[in-house]
């Protein structure tokens, strides 16, 4: 059974509070697609009476409401996803950092919308690979997603073949990953770099530490614009003096907000608090507690 207009509009409603994800009704398609398994999982015969299920308990926290959320979230990601920023990573942004934090010796990077980990972990290989010298430094890659699943996917840094064969350096994947039956499992001196942690970025922020290498790709595309005003409005309190911010190649601060300089390097780009400054604000963003990772149960056999 199709949605009506009626239950398009609590569901479009119902994501945007819990998610801040804006569907427009031309998206009538990708809801019906996304929540068609979620209807099955739960039993139900179709997503009309799934609606229905949804209304009798509508809070974020219940089991169908987290179903519903995590099946509208975007998952697409792929290792060393669109080449270029990683290029800008290793040739200008890694070592800009690296001579600003030579006193300290600590890197902290934030991968915005981690998904399933790919991205993280394409940032810890660039490391490996190019930036020997960081060994002894503390170095510390901070994953963040929306979804619980996702975020314990990355933890767990466990990959499918298919998974692999997206963007991934044969030679990468006999340095880094080990095979377990059907899968591949990256290696623990890789997984000890990455911390991944459940965030909102359209919510409550836990207290971030300052970091100095932001990715927050190809996220902001799905928010209204107040949204993404707000979420980089944070971004910049918590970035370092002279940190650099990397969007997705469609998306742009400009007209967002005026907090930021965008720096051309070839044909790719990336973003500089204006001044180069950090901002003046305290780095600590609402009222939840200090971003700590959290344990997450390995999947069976896997560990």
């Amino acid at each position: 059974m199709a949605l009506t207009p009626g239950d398009f509009t609590f569901l479009s409603n119902y994501v945007k509070n819990s998610t801040a994800i804006v569907l427009t009704p031309d998206k009538d398609y990708l809801v019906e697609s996304r929540l068609n398994p979620v209807a099955r999982r739960l039993g139900v015969s179709n997503i009309s009476d799934l609606v229905s299920k949804l209304r009798a308990n509508p809070s974020p926290t219940s089991e169908i409401g987290m179903m519903i959320s995590e099946a509208m979230t975007t998952n697409e990601t792929y290792f060393f996803r669109d080449v270029k920023p990683f290029d800008v990573l290793r040739s200008e942004l890694l070592p800009q950092a690296i001579e600003r934090r030579g006193s300290d010796r600590s890197l902290n990077i934030w991968s915005g919308a981690c998904s399933s980990g790919q991205e993280a972990y394409s940032i810890a290989m660039t490391i490996k690979e190019h930036f020997p010298t960081l060994s002894t430094w503390r170095v510390r890659i901070i994953g963040t997603d929306i979804s619980r699943a996702m975020v314990e996917r990355t933890k767990e840094g466990i990959f499918s073949q298919i998974e692999i064969n997206r963007g991934l350096p044969a030679p990468l994947l006999v340095k880094y990953f080990s095979k377990v039956g059907s899968e591949w499992k990256i290696k623990g001196e890789l997984t000890s770099m990455v911390d991944a942690s459940v965030m909102n970025l359209a919510g409550n922020w836990p207290i971030l530490p300052r970091m100095d290498i932001v990715l927050m790709r190809n996220v902001l595309i799905y928010f209204d614009l107040p949204t993404k005003r707000a979420i980089l409005e944070k971004v910049v309190r918590v970035m370092a003096p002279n940190a650099s911010l990397l969007l997705g190649g469609s998306e742009t601060t400009m007209n967002v907000t005026n907090e930021f300089d965008r720096v051309t390097t070839g044909t790719s780009f990336y973003y500089r608090i204006k001044g180069g400054g950090a901002s003046s604000s305290s780095p600590s963003i609402g009222s939840t507690p200090t971003f700590r990772g959290t344990p997450v149960a390995p999947r069976a056999g896997l560990r």
